[in-house]
């Protein structure tokens, strides 16, 4: 019989096991990673993470949960640290950068694979939304100021557009010989803003 464990002890090894997880899923995509593997990587048996997960999706709903839960609190940390419109903008945009290159496997996971059953997950629709939700609420912040014109869903998503381009390209070694990523996010996010200030 399993002996009982603490709600410290599950919840110890949920992170421990969503941990690796985050990575083999991103080296290897959701596909090619099994929960023997899962398993093996924490030195258990392989029915080990059954008690803890119900199968690989919901681990896989956990890990993209709670890289957009950390993606979302970076990015409110940072919106408070300013109270001028486009300086929020600035500094949420950084945040997202620092966090897509400091959580490579996190990010990955995040936007490149999709769970069909997504709305299954309660927790990870909540963080997900949450971190759109923060990308829309400094655009709504430049356009309540008059800085800028728009529709704040539309703003958001054309700012976040042109920031997850740049970081991909970064992260993926495209960019040109010489250019500079910083720069590269810098004047696109000034060129948007120019683009949709009231003439």
């Amino acid at each position: 019989m399993p002996r009982v464990l603490s709600p410290a002890q599950v919840e110890d090894f949920r992170e421990r096991l969503c941990a690796a997880a985050e990575h083999l899923f991103a080296e290897h995509g959701p596909g090619g990673v099994t929960m023997r593997q899962l398993a093996a990587e924490l030195g258990v048996s392989p029915m080990t993470p059954y008690r803890y997960f119900k199968d690989k999706d919901a681990i896989l709903a956990a890990v993209r949960a709670s890289g957009f839960a950390r993606f979302a609190e970076s990015m409110k940390a940072a919106f408070g640290k300013e109270s001028e419109p486009v300086a929020q903008s600035r500094e949420v945009g950084r945040a997202y950068v620092d966090f897509a290159l400091g959580n490579p496997d996190a990010y990955r996971l995040m936007f490149d694979f999709a769970q069909p059953n997504e709305a299954d997950y309660p927790e990870l629709v909540e963080a997900a939304t949450n971190a759109r939700q923060m990308l829309v609420r400094q655009a709504e912040g430049m356009i309540a100021s008059g800085q800028i014109e728009g529709e704040p869903v539309m703003v958001a998503h054309m700012l976040w557009a042109a920031l997850h381009g740049a970081v991909v390209l970064q992260m993926a070694g495209k960019l040109s010989p010489g250019i500079d990523p910083a720069r590269l996010r810098g004047d696109t996010f000034r060129a948007i803003v120019k683009g949709l200030s009231p003439a």
